[in-house]
Parts: C-alpha cells; structure tokens; sequence
C-alpha cells in the first residue's frame, strides 16, 4: 500500500476514535455511563436552544465516579423564555415526561440536584 495513503488512513482512524470517545458515544463506553433518576427537573430554553444545566428534584444520585451520566427524569418543564435574560420573561411553558438525557457531572443541595454539561436532546 501507498505509504501516504497508510498515514492518511491511520490519521482519519485515529481522528474518528477520538472523537467518539470525546463525544462518550460508542460501543465500549455504553458501560461508562452512571445512571440517575428524578422525578421531576427544569431546564430552560433559550433562543439558541435548550440550557446545558438541568435542576432537578428528588433525584437519585449516582455513587461512583463515572465521566457521563445518564438521567432519566419523570417530568421535565421547559420555561421558553422570550430573550436570552431571566427578566424577559417566560413565553411558554412545555412539560414533557418519560426523558432521558446525558449529563457530564452534578452538584448537590438541600433537596435539588444542579446537572451540567447536559447533552441537547
């Protein structure tokens, strides 16, 4: 084989593994992910598309330290919102139920769980 064409073919290889194990997706990292249930989450849309935070409420929250997280939540709300400000107002409200979305990591309060790095879905 063409010694150019071997490297050409080795750096789209290698470009493509990368970017699926970047991306979390793929055949060996289904396993990676830790998952979560809440019965009931937040995340607000904006004009350029939905938020990568998601607030959620009785939540049950992953133990190990696994790199993705996949959250299946009962009922999520998602306020509209009519400008890329909290103060612009809400134009609609969506609530949409049975969800599962994909998140990076979490942080914990009293009673909510703040999830970010959430994937659009």
């Amino acid at each position: 084989m063409n010694p150019i064409l071997k490297r050409l073919l080795g750096a789209t290889a290698a470009v493509a593994t990368g970017a699926t194990a970047l991306l979390g997706t793929g055949v060996g990292t289904a396993g990676a992910a830790e998952r979560a249930h809440c019965d009931r989450a937040e995340r607000p849309i904006w004009s350029e598309g939905p938020s990568r935070n998601v607030t959620g409420h009785h939540c049950s929250v992953p133990t190990s330290g696994h790199r993705w997280h996949i959250v299946e939540i009962d009922a999520l709300v998602q306020p509209h919102y009519k400008t890329d400000y909290l103060d612009g107002g809400v134009d609609r409200t969506r609530t949409l139920h049975d969800r599962t979305i994909r998140c990076l990591g979490y942080t914990t309060s009293k009673d909510t769980v703040n999830w970010f790095g959430c994937v659009p879905h």
